[in-house]
């Protein structure tokens, strides 16, 4: 079994494309968040274990500003973050209600969270930028978290973006959005990855030369010939 350190080695050079890919492969079609882009250009790749948040539609005697300060709250679940994870929080696409904003995501960044990927919004844009987090959401909004969702837990299963996330599981980010590969399908996919995105990156030395795709991508029978006498000759 892979340790974090080598997972997060590998897969921090293969891009979400290409874990789609090989995921659909292995009969995983729903692994790719809807709505959770990088709110800042540029941000680089991230991989790290989901933390997950859940939050269900507000209900006027939970989700008020106490709520804030309960035993079960956004604050709380902040502090039970471990090192190098990413917080993954079920926002159920809600868009006019901000689930962390500025403040949240300075502690996060103290407490060495890697990355805030949600189908929600945040708040305090401007700020979260300058916390230098990497968020990965819908958008931005001005008003608080309890103005339409409610704060039930951490370390749940939950459905962020239409897809089924476990705590432990392991997610990868970048331009194109945020991927989750499933905990007991890591290992298989750090050592099919790898091989893939050399494939690609050989494909597209082969465009790039002016050959036309029937038979390079996909590659047939003389094309992987190729691609093999190639890897073995660059070895």
């Amino acid at each position: 079994m892979a340790t974090d350190n080598e997972i997060k080695s590998i897969l921090s050079g293969v891009t979400t494309a290409t874990l789609t890919t090989i995921l659909l492969k292995k009969g995983l079609r729903n692994v790719w968040i809807r709505g959770a882009m990088p709110i800042r250009p540029g941000q680089r790749r991230i991989v790290g274990r989901a933390f997950t948040l859940r939050f269900v539609p507000a209900r006027e005697d939970l989700a008020t500003p106490e709520s804030w300060s309960s035993p079960k709250s956004t604050r709380a679940a902040i502090e039970a973050m471990p090192d190098g994870c990413i917080a993954v929080v079920d926002a159920m696409g809600v868009k006019d209600a901000g689930i962390f904003g500025d403040i949240l995501c300075a502690r996060m960044v103290k407490r060495n969270v890697a990355a805030l990927v949600t189908d929600g919004v945040v708040r305090d844009l401007e700020g979260v930028l300058g916390t230098g987090l990497p968020v990965w959401a819908t958008g931005a909004s001005a008003p608080p978290s309890v103005a339409g969702l409610t704060f039930v837990d951490w370390e749940q299963p939950i459905g962020c973006g239409g897809v089924a996330i476990f705590p432990g599981d392991v997610l990868v980010v970048d331009s194109d959005g945020a991927v989750v590969v499933p905990a007991a399908l890591v290992d298989d996919i750090i050592e099919l990855a790898p091989e893939q995105e050399r494939l690609e990156g050989w494909i597209m030395e082969q465009v790039n030369s002016g050959a036309a795709l029937p038979g390079l991508y996909p590659a047939n029978a003389e094309n992987k010939a190729r691609y093999e006498q190639w890897k073995q000759d660059s070895n």
